[in-house]
């Protein structure tokens, strides 16, 4: 992709006339007056940019790196020559002197011309003959409104931001790959799948912490009072200034790199903080804006006509899973482990809702809730995906600054980079499924929360990323959310939300009470006490003991609450903490879950893009466009097409239709007077992978989409070739090794 010139010194003019030699003359006076052009450089000068779109941006991020540092060299190569030039001149050289000089220094802006046109194509994206990241997105979101794939809603009434219709191709594409998540995950993994109301009362969501926390940080115009979400404007002042200001000195735009990668870690002051280090202002009005504050994102509403029940758009699908944990357990025999399936509508109120399909105000969530025994997260089948190798993010990769890796996930899981087998099993199911689905394994990766993402009660938690002309975008979290929610239901409810593990015999066991006194907590916190108990109740046995012994020696200790997110004291008469030996009969415990949850809209959106291309047509004046599906999940898995208007060719393409509907394949026919070539481009745009043309009563052809080859078949095999392929039980090599190949160059395009 990138190629070196590796002469420098051969283009440099020669300088002074002395009796050495020419080519020493040269490098004597350039060691003098240009250090930093005979300085041996990592970059001279590089070839044209051939780099396509499916290189990745994690790629195009070293490269763009590498061009900063070359330009900033030939910066200064260029006023080093230039002052060489003005010395040159002021002590009256030779004229030809003067020029080999002059030319040198018009040679070396050329040069730094050429990188800024590198690096420009490098920060703007450029891929597949298309120019930019934006001119590839319009292309692919252009293709998909006006194929109906998704629309903006309402629209003859202007729209309303962050909501979307999905049309008939559209539609079609969800179903597949619900589908196929049912299969990979419900059925496969044996799971129980629910269905839960969307609107949830109060109660429920003030348990799990959403009426509370579930914010996002908003800025106001403090003129206009338009509201802004404050990282997103920080977001997009940093990539201005990377793709606009190619001046820019490395390391700051290394500085802005990290603010980028550490933007969803930043608290509210430190965010308001850069806001104002950078100047940002309103994008509309350029007016000054306010702090960040916490904005919740949940639709309100009221359950019943006298408003007095309180509730919300959920605004995720796992709380009815949590609630209904007691009978679910019940269901499965009270046996562990288990995972509850959802899928359904969640709603969030985005603060300033845009790129597409990424961020609405109305998405398809699909759910997972594994719940296992804390004390043994080992998984059976975690042997299946053990070997598995791809992209990888642990937080201390990020901290420091370096890139994924490729990592085998049993090596990560072995070294405790993921937390357990489990956590990994399931991080391994969903690079499966997402591969399969038909996107890039080059440009997903799986990276960790860094901890202060976590929430405190989360063992480990990673987001599944995929590259698209926005940048990595997340679409699948995997967290290890411990027994938190089924703690918080329980204390809010009452009901306990627990499992049992009997013994074969009694067991005499030391077991550790704490016994938080709520009278003394309640003097010394006021509003605070249910937070300090939950935290002192939690204690781990080895931190149990230690506040027993430091209460015994000092009479008051400090103590970190979490959920307060400060340290309080606690002294000897608010708390008791002993063990006590005693017989029991079974083990009661609260189980850990593990959470994989899916953003099937950004899954979807992520497909167009890596499914999207285009190609030449025959005459080469236009670009075709292309969406490479899987059958798997294409809307339409084939067409049917009369070659010409020919009552006999109509009548076998509806025997072929009649035999397709029998087999369950979903697909078209078009027996419009259209050039072939014309239809196939056409359904080639909806991504359907295969057409049949009616050429003959007796038998047919199939034409696949991405090679456009053909092979001849059976009119009475057609259906069962098709469906063996579209089902995955065979695969178009094995077809056409099995089928006579048929030559359409007069046809195809």
């Amino acid at each position: 992709m990138w190629r070196l010139f590796p002469k420098r010194s051969t283009r440099l003019a020669v300088l002074c006339h002395t009796t050495e030699p020419e080519e020493t003359q040269t490098r004597t006076l350039y060691r003098k007056i240009l250090p930093s052009i005979y300085k041996k450089s990592s970059f001279n000068h590089f070839s044209s940019l051939e780099s396509q779109f499916s290189i990745g941006f994690s790629t195009m991020d070293a490269m763009e790196d590498s061009l900063r540092r070359a330009l900033s060299e030939k910066q200064l190569a260029i006023e080093a020559q230039g002052n060489a030039v003005r010395e040159l001149k002021s002590a009256g050289a030779l004229k030809q002197e003067v020029d080999s000089a002059v030319e040198a220094l018009n040679s070396l802006k050329l040069e730094k011309a050429s990188v800024e046109r590198q690096l420009q194509a490098v920060v703007s994206g450029n891929g597949a003959g298309l120019g930019s990241r934006d001119a590839f997105r319009q292309a692919v979101v252009n293709t998909l409104e006006r194929r109906l794939f998704y629309i903006p809603s309402f629209k003859i009434y202007r729209g309303v931001a962050g909501l979307y219709d999905y049309g008939p191709p559209g539609c079609a594409v969800k179903s597949n790959v619900l589908a196929f998540w049912r299969q990979h995950f419900v059925l496969e993994e044996n799971m129980l799948e629910v269905d839960c109301p969307c609107v949830t009362p109060e109660v429920v969501l003030k348990a799990s912490g959403h009426v509370d926390k579930f914010t996002d940080l908003m800025v106001k115009d403090e003129k206009t009072g338009n509201c802004y979400r404050a990282d997103h404007l920080l977001k997009d002042f940093c990539n201005e200034k990377l793709q606009k200001d190619l001046s820019m000195p490395p390391v700051k735009a290394a500085e802005l790199k990290h603010v980028l990668a550490v933007l969803d870690d930043l608290s509210a002051e430190e965010l308001g903080a850069k806001i104002k280090e950078y100047g940002i202002t309103a994008p509309d009005t350029k007016n000054p804006l306010s702090d960040p504050y916490p904005f919740n994102l949940m639709f309100q509403t009221s359950i019943g006509p006298s408003g007095l029940n309180p509730g919300y758009m959920r605004p995720e699908t796992a709380q009815g899973i949590f609630v209904n944990f007691k009978d679910l357990y019940y269901y499965n025999g009270n046996k562990l482990p288990f995972a509850a399936a959802q899928i359904g509508q969640a709603f969030r109120n985005e603060i300033s809702p845009r790129q597409g399909l990424l961020r609405v105000r109305e998405f398809t969530l699909a759910e997972i809730e594994h719940f296992v025994d804390p004390e043994d997260k080992s998984h059976p089948k975690y042997s299946e995906v053990a070997n598995l190798e791809f992209l990888m993010f642990p937080r201390e990769e990020q901290t420091s600054g370096h890139s994924a890796k490729r990592v085998q996930l049993g090596e990560a899981v072995s070294r405790g980079v993921v937390n357990n087998e489990t956590l990994g099993y399931f991080i391994g199911r969903v690079y499966l499924f997402l591969t399969r689905l038909g996107i890039d394994k080059d440009r997903l990766r799986f990276r960790q929360h860094l901890a202060n993402e976590m929430a405190h009660y989360a063992a480990d938690c990673w987001d599944a990323e995929i590259e698209t002309s926005y940048g990595w975008i997340e679409c699948v979290g995997i967290a290890d959310r411990s027994a938190y929610d089924l703690r918080a239901h329980t204390d809010k409810s009452g009901v306990a939300l627990v499992a049992h593990e009997k013994y074969s015999e009694p067991r005499e066991v030391e077991a550790l009470v704490i016994s938080p006194v709520k009278k003394e907590l309640g003097l010394a916190f006021k509003g605070n006490q249910k937070m300090v108990v939950e935290a002192l109740e939690a204690m781990a046995e080895k931190e149990a003991m230690e506040m027993k012994s430091t209460l015994e020696s000092k009479g008051e200790m400090d103590f970190y609450v979490c959920t307060l997110e400060k340290t309080v004291t606690i002294k000897k008469n608010m708390v008791s903490i002993s063990k006590e030996k005693k017989k029991e009969h079974q083990r009661v415990f609260t189980p850990s879950v593990i959470e994989p949850s899916f953003g099937i809209g950004r899954i979807i959106y992520c497909l167009f893009e890596h499914s999207f291309y285009t190609r030449p047509s025959k005459a080469g004046d236009e670009q075709l466009n292309v969406f490479r599906f899987p059958p798997l999940v294409a809307p339409i898995k084939c067409t049917v097409f009369p070659l010409v208007q020919n009552q006999q060719y109509e009548d076998v393409a509806k025997y072929i239709s009649k035999q397709l509907t029998a087999v369950g394949i979903s697909h078209k026919i078009d027996i419009t007077g259209t050039s072939i070539g014309k239809r196939y481009a056409r359904t080639d745009e909806l991504g359907v992978p295969f057409a049949i043309t009616v050429d003959s009563t007796d038998s047919v052809t199939i034409r696949e989409r991405d090679s456009k080859d053909q092979i001849r078949v059976s009119v009475e095999e057609v259906a069962s070739i098709v469906k063996a392929v579209t089902d995955g039980q065979s695969t178009w090599g094995d077809v056409k090794w099995n089928y006579p190949g048929h030559s359409s160059v007069s046809l195809d395009d």
